[in-house]
């Protein structure tokens, strides 16, 4: 994901503050890849302790703040005018010295994905003229979440936590745009935004919503990252077909990475991503299914509705299903099953493994 987002700072964005408190040191070397592939400028906002709401991996650019983490363009390890991006809150004052140039800044919550449309939330945000945008998108379900109430201008409310009532479709999406002065509202302490900082600056009629166009999803669970995936794709065939494989064994929306080797007589789609570096053999089928980067599918393998992580290698004649997220590094010896199964990193199996869910440490 982290790379979509990138792509999508094309509004003055020069400079990504992303806010980190697990191993920065891993992400150094995708981070130094990344700036000089998309000329502008990481940095990292260290937190030792969780500062509160959207502390995950974030982007900065003119300003915003956001999260990033996706393979190839979509899900890279780095898994996450002047505007800046940040995540919420307390980590907003944590990376307050990137923020102090009186510019406007996104920010961007780690788990979601869409189309990023950040000219238009930086257009409205500064025809409104008010502290801060907030970008909700519809749902079916409203119940389920939390609704934001606002006027037909726009002029948020307030806020209704899963309403047993029909009070409004709109929910927080996790993209917002931001003027400085909102970070004289946040404390250096773990910090909720949304309940400690949102509701005060709506009755100040200080909060507005933008309704997202375009696809969104949560992303923060392995089948709810392929399904963003998937409409990550669908939006690509809209809007840049081009970046999209064809030919012959190409079924749908599949998009493989320049640096990717597919052998013979392979059958790929619909819906699959496959990362920089990775090698699937002849004969191989892929459906519904993310490779990251470096992994290895050998020939006459079917990964169907799956996550096969960085570096891992799956044998031949394998079969891998059904929600299978496999970690780093995982090795799957020849013939072999995992429906469902969660793998963790740095594993070498040599067993089938038939139970939806079960976690293999």
């Amino acid at each position: 994901m982290c790379c979509n987002r990138l792509r999508s700072l094309q509004v003055g964005v020069n400079e990504v503050v992303l806010a980190v408190s697990y191993r920065p040191e891993d992400m150094a070397q995708a981070l130094k890849a990344m700036e000089e592939k998309y000329k502008i400028k990481l940095t990292v906002s260290l937190e030792e302790e969780p500062m509160g709401t959207g502390v995950r991996p974030c982007c900065a650019g003119p300003v915003a703040a956001s999260s990033c983490c996706r393979c190839c363009e979509y899900f890279d390890r780095a898994l996450r005018a002047a505007l800046t991006l940040v995540c919420a809150a307390g980590p907003l004052a944590l990376a307050r010295a990137h923020l102090s140039d009186g510019e406007v800044f996104f920010v961007f919550n780690s788990d979601v994905t869409c189309e990023y449309p950040l000219k238009e939330m930086l257009e409205f945000h500064r025809k409104h003229g008010g502290e801060g945008t907030i970008c909700v998108t519809r749902v079916d379900e409203p119940s389920k979440y939390g609704v934001v109430v606002h006027d037909a201008a726009g002029k948020i409310q307030h806020f209704v936590e899963k309403p047993q009532t029909f009070v409004g479709n709109h929910i927080n999406a996790g993209l917002y745009c931001f003027s400085p002065k909102i970070l004289d509202r946040i404390g250096l302490r773990p910090t909720s935004i949304e309940k400690e900082v949102f509701p005060l600056m709506a009755d100040e009629g200080q909060l507005f919503a933008l309704v997202l166009p375009g696809y969104w999803m949560d992303i923060g669970q392995p089948k709810d990252y392929l399904t963003g995936m998937g409409l990550h794709l669908a939006a690509l065939r809209k809007h840049s077909p081009e970046r999209l494989a064809s030919g012959e064994g190409v079924r749908g929306n599949v998009l493989i990475d320049p640096t990717a080797t597919v052998g013979k007589g392979c059958l790929l789609g619909p819906d699959v991503v496959v990362g920089p570096g990775c090698v699937v053999e002849d004969g191989v089928r892929l459906t519904k299914t993310t490779l990251l980067r470096g992994a290895k599918v050998g020939s006459h393998t079917i990964v169907a509705g799956s996550i096969i992580g960085w570096d891992s290698t799956l044998g031949r004649w394998c079969r891998v299903e059904n929600g299978a997220v496999l970690g780093e590094d995982v090795s799957l010896a020849d013939e072999k099953i995992i429906n469902g199964a969660i793998i963790l990193p740095h594993k070498s199996l040599k067993d089938n493994y038939y139970k939806p869910g079960e976690i293999v440490m």
